[in-house]
């Protein structure tokens, strides 16, 4: 049978990162490819206790159709973390997703029109990109710099550009590159994207997470004219795969993503949300936090130590306060597929740079590295691995 692919996806290539977890099957595998926190913080116990309770005293509850907005106590314990954290007002709504990632699919599917523009930092997250190639939005790359975004080149670029209608950010503990947008350029962001009259989507998923340095107040809770669509989730600060996450924004947008969810799967699960909404309300979420980022902070500076002792000296890399990630470049024009790929042949796996950027044409030599995952011995191992990858090059 013939058939052809709708224009928009006929192009779309599917995700590094889920794509490298076919090789994590294979023996001796280290993986430094993943965006999950490290499974001995996932709170195994606690979760077993809530779902006993749930089936033994709210089984059909948890198990019938829910309402798409989410479920409403879990609704209002958000609101709270969210109120406490002075992020949002009066006039925002909030929808329970499924996962930080379909909020972002909402916002797209609700706001873009093919040919629409979305201002996207370079690097960022291949899941975001992914989502708004899906609905044919132009992507216009902004670098990010060691304090956050390019501010210059974003108010050129949106100068220049009318057609765009958000901007795309991952302001903490940035995916890919770990990188924290400093507080003042959050406020010259929120300036310039007011002058233009354009959206901004805050994507927060690792925020929580720090294990060094000062808190910076988030752009959702600086913004004063209800510009900001704000995005969280669940997943990296108690458990990935109960996929649960949240979209905040103005009413009238969290109203069509509503319209929009339903097209999509009608509600996120009840039961996920109920298992969250019990934590949250039997159990410190604040400590489960602390904990992970305790252990991140760790590893992270561990990985950090492996880098200086077995890479080439030339290679540069950042320097995260908190989140998962960090990012490294290899320079000499050194593509990093080929270079993942031979890392994969030596049994450890990395995500190439080239699936962070928005324009796919553009060669890359950078790459992420997950450090929550691994062992602390693996990371050594895995660490010294690369480095003799990298000097298989003559460095």
């Amino acid at each position: 049978m013939d058939f052809t692919f709708a224009q928009r996806v006929k192009d779309l290539k599917g995700s590094a990162i889920r794509e490298s977890f076919k090789a994590l099957s294979r023996p001796g595998m280290i993986s430094f490819a993943g965006g999950m926190p490290d499974p001995s913080t996932y709170p195994v116990e606690e979760i077993n206790t809530i779902a006993n309770e749930i089936f033994s005293e709210t089984p059909i509850t948890a198990l019938q159709y829910g309402i798409t907005e989410g479920y409403a106590p879990l609704i209002e314990q958000t609101r709270k973390r969210l109120s406490n954290a002075k992020i949002g007002s009066e006039d925002d709504s909030l929808i329970i997703t499924s996962g930080g990632q379909q909020a972002i699919e909402l916002i797209t599917k609700a706001l873009i029109n093919e040919g629409d523009g979305i201002a996207c930092e370079v690097p960022s997250f291949i899941g975001a990109l992914n989502a708004f190639r899906s609905y044919n939005a132009r992507l216009y790359s902004v670098p990010v710099e060691d304090d956050g975004m390019n501010i210059d080149i974003l108010d050129k670029t949106l100068s220049e550009n009318k057609n765009i209608k958000f901007i795309y950010t991952i302001p903490t503990f940035q995916n890919p590159s770990g990188i924290t947008m400093s507080l003042e350029k959050r406020k010259q962001l929120l300036d310039v994207a007011k002058r233009h009259n354009v959206l901004i989507l805050e994507d927060n998923p690792y925020g929580e997470l720090r294990f060094a340095g000062k808190d910076v107040p988030t752009l959702k809770s600086l913004d004063n004219d209800g510009i900001v669509m704000y995005v969280g989730s669940y997943s990296k600060i108690l458990a990935p795969g109960l996929r649960v996450g949240f979209l905040l924004a103005q009413k009238d947008i969290v109203e069509k993503a509503v319209v929009c969810k339903q097209v999509s799967d009608v509600h996120t699960g009840v039961l996920s949300q109920m298992i969250v909404s019990k934590y949250l309300e039997k159990y410190d979420i604040n400590e489960q936090i602390k904990k992970s980022a305790n252990l991140n902070g760790k590893k992270c500076a561990l990985m950090l130590k492996f880098i200086d002792k077995y890479f080439p000296s030339d290679v540069s890399r950042t320097s995260p306060e908190g989140g998962l990630f960090l990012w490294c470049d290899l320079g000499r024009d050194i593509d990093s597929i080929e270079f993942a790929a031979k890392c994969v042949e030596k049994n450890v796996a990395i995500v190439s740079g080239a699936s962070a950027m928005p324009d796919t044409s553009k060669k890359t030599s950078t790459f992420r590295l997950n450090f929550s995952m691994a062992s602390e011995e693996k990371l050594e191992l895995g660490i010294k691995t690369i480095g003799d990858v990298i000097r298989s090059y003559g460095r």
